[in-house]
């Protein structure tokens, strides 16, 4: 017999055989021993855990999964390490597959904090999440006024009223998204800054996206990286720098704009804009991407495109990184 527990970054169910068992198992336990330990880690549910660490005037709320911390070097939540490195507290919430947080025990939770005025204590809030994270980092922001949301890729609701278009979680519609914590964009109203990340050449990511428009809402369009952001921007080394600046308050559009030059000389991104390119027939704008890609890493397959896409057109004029077409 296999339990399955899903992908939430890849949409996919992951058959996890009887053998690994005993991994998450001890995963499990590691997070509730370090949790004890640091400050608190409680069952929400069948599904759900919450792992808190007490180490500073600083918050990160983190929505992950066990899939992901599994993953993970160290096998302890992203947030957690993240905010004891820094001085940090932490609070993760973490599911075990695609439940989308969508449980009573998790409102109660949440509900708890609120009544007893947790995240009043805490001089900054964030809440970070990617896809079914970034969805609950949104919809649970809620539940802590004027805190900053830092969200990759959120969907604003799987109700098939209002996402109808959106084919790629069908079989996770028999989910409740209009009970509470329910319409994502809504749940954001009492927040500060709220940072949506996204990729607007995904059609139905930046149709999500567009749901959140709101005064406070900033939209940051990372073009060409793919639906996987939090992967793309980890592979940019950018997840960190941009996670610390939201905890330290400095977050903002420009600063965005600044690390995600680092684009320029990565790979994944520039073999989707070099394919982008080719298609449209900028055959030297693609040579240059190629360029860009050769000269730092010293890649062999970006040599060899470079050459395949100059042997015809001649030698590749002077000129610096390209735009974003």
């Amino acid at each position: 017999m296999t339990q399955m527990i899903d992908n939430a970054e890849e949409g996919n169910d992951r058959p996890l055989q009887d053998g690994a068992q005993p991994d998450r198992i001890s995963l499990l336990a590691m997070i509730e021993r370090t949790g004890k330990d640091a400050g608190f880690f409680r069952a929400l549910g069948n599904r759900h855990w919450a792992f808190f660490s007490d180490n500073g005037p600083v918050l990160l709320v983190t929505f992950e999964t066990v899939v992901g911390i599994r993953h993970r070097t160290g096998g302890l939540p992203m947030g957690y390490a993240l905010a004891r490195d820094r001085g940090w507290s932490a609070l993760c919430l973490i599911a075990d597959g695609q439940t989308w947080y969508r449980d009573p025990a998790v409102y109660s939770f949440f509900d708890g904090l609120v009544d007893t005025a947790f995240f009043e204590g805490f001089d900054r809030v964030v809440f970070y999440g990617a896809g079914m994270g970034a969805y609950a980092a949104c919809a649970f922001a809620v539940a802590a006024p004027g805190a900053t949301v830092l969200a990759l890729a959120p969907v604003a609701t799987l109700d098939p009223a209002l996402t109808g278009w959106d084919k790629r979680h069908a079989r996770l519609r028999r989910l409740t998204f209009t009970d509470r914590y329910g319409y994502a964009p809504d749940m954001t109203e009492g927040a500060g800054d709220v940072f949506v990340v996204f990729d607007p050449t995904e059609p139905l990511d930046a149709m999500h996206a567009a749901l959140f428009a709101r005064p406070h809402v900033t939209a940051l369009r990372a073009r060409r990286i793919g639906p996987q952001v939090e992967l793309a921007l980890e592979g940019m080394q950018l997840l960190t720098p941009l996670i610390t600046a939201a905890c330290e308050g400095s977050l903002d559009a420009p600063l965005f704009h600044r690390l995600f030059r680092k684009r320029h000389s990565h790979g994944p991104y520039l073999d989707r804009l070099m394919d982008q390119l080719e298609k449209t027939g900028h055959r030297h704008l693609a040579a240059r991407a190629a360029r860009n890609g050769a000269m730092p890493v010293q890649s062999i397959l970006f040599h060899q495109r470079l050459t395949d896409l100059t042997v015809d057109d001649g030698p590749l004029p002077p000129g610096g990184n390209i735009g974003t077409p």
